[in-house]
């Protein structure tokens, strides 16, 4: 998906979060981000063991 983006659109994505945002939130706006992706990893890898455990019975 990023790689139809390329590295200017990416910029420009970057610097109107910078402004609409500011520097001090962008940190934080980032670990949220981070744990969520995480969380949900964590949820669709329980989903998927769960649907293969139920299969092989």
């Amino acid at each position: 998906m990023l790689s139809n983006i390329g590295v200017p659109g990416l910029i420009l994505i970057l610097t109107v979060a910078l402004i609409i945002f500011g520097p001090k939130k962008l940190p934080e706006i980032g670990r949220s981000l981070g744990k969520s992706l995480q969380e949900f990893k964590k949820a669709t890898k329980e989903i998927t063991e769960d649907t293969e455990d139920k299969k092989e019975k």
